[in-house]
């Protein structure tokens, strides 16, 4: 049996010294961080951005199948995908914990060990956050902060007709990830004897316990000089996000079928699960990729980058949302993605 410390062995002050020692800064906006009454930061100029997640043990994670260290940087990645998808580049995060005595010390370093990759990825600083008991499981709440040139920000509710709609990466992957999961872990439950099958199912699994917040594609607008007419990021599915951006821009849409970029590992894996590689797309939360509108102009600046597709374009709101199939039929879309209530 490892060592374990219990977190009533270090008191709150002690336990926040010890999760947070090694935090490096990487950002000069950073002026006082972990250690005082609070944080000082100053943007220089900037406009700040601020979003917060709330992540909840068995409402928003399973630890039965999710490895602390990969639940710290999620809860990390999750946040800064927001960042990004409202044109701006992250700079520094909170993190608050509720944990209940199941957790020991090693637990929460585990997960810390998690929230410290994802600052070195993505260069944003840990500034604070507040650790406190909770009744039973473990939440976590996470704060992210970033920067953008003065009003240079992009919001969901300025589609234009006639834009393009485009999506980063791959959509779908992370549904199928978490539905392989859950099945075994279902089977698990009623035979602990039967080890996970996750064989060959690297893909879809990365997608939904180590997501990736899509700071290439933010770079890349920059350096080419795109900026989105609106944007946001996949959390809760294509269908769900393409409606938000159309209902906030009171526009219409036309998506495509052929045009939805699906992994072949995903599409594969739909498959075996008997499900419809199109559906787990479109309505599959928790890919993080980005979803934006751009003018056509701008085409000819995004063909050069194979991680960005054209789903289909923005049309008169009396269009209504529509889906057009592989097949030819047209449906109107409908958000079917995740809800949490």
């Amino acid at each position: 049996m490892e060592n374990r410390t219990e977190i009533s062995s270090l008191g709150e002050f002690g336990l926040i010294e010890h999760l947070t020692k090694n935090f490096e800064i990487y950002n000069a906006s950073t002026i006082e961080t972990v250690g005082d009454d609070a944080a000082v930061i100053d943007h220089f100029g900037k406009q700040t951005v601020v979003t917060t997640d709330l992540l909840i043990e068995g409402v928003h994670f399973d630890l039965m199948y999710t490895p602390l260290k990969h639940l710290g940087y999620k809860s990390v990645v999750v946040n800064l995908s927001d960042v990004y998808a409202m044109f701006a580049q992250p700079t520094q995060i909170t993190v608050s914990i509720g944990v209940s005595n199941r957790f020991s010390v090693e637990a929460l370093t585990e997960f810390y060990e998690g929230v410290y990759a994802a600052c070195e990825k993505y260069q944003v600083d840990l500034i604070g956050g507040d650790t406190s008991a909770s009744q039973k499981g473990f939440v976590i709440s996470v704060t992210a902060l970033g920067e953008v040139a003065p009003n240079k920000y992009v919001k969901r509710n300025t589609a234009q007709k006639g834009d393009l709609i485009c999506v980063s990466g791959e959509v779908g992957g992370a549904f199928l990830g978490l539905t392989l999961l859950e099945r075994e872990k279902k089977i698990y439950l009623e035979n602990p004897k039967v080890q996970p099958d996750l064989e060959g199912e690297d893909y879809i699994v990365g997608r939904i316990l180590k997501p990736e917040a899509r700071k290439d594609i933010i770079d890349f607008f920059e350096k080419n000089e795109i900026v989105p007419t609106s944007m946001m990021d996949v959390s809760d599915g294509v269908s769900s996000e393409v409606l938000h951006i159309c209902k906030q821009s009171n526009v219409g849409c036309k998506i495509y079928e052929d045009k939805l970029p699906i992994n072949e590992a995903a599409r594969q894996a739909a498959f075996k699960f008997g499900l419809d590689p199109t559906v787990c797309a479109l309505n599959g939360g928790e890919d993080y990729e980005l979803i934006f509108t751009l003018k056509q102009e701008d085409y000819d600046k995004i063909t050069l980058n194979e991680e960005i597709a054209v789903i289909g374009y923005v049309t008169d709101v009396e269009e209504g949302c529509k889906f057009l199939t592989k097949g030819g039929n047209t449906f109107d879309i409908t958000a079917q993605g995740w809800k949490a209530f």
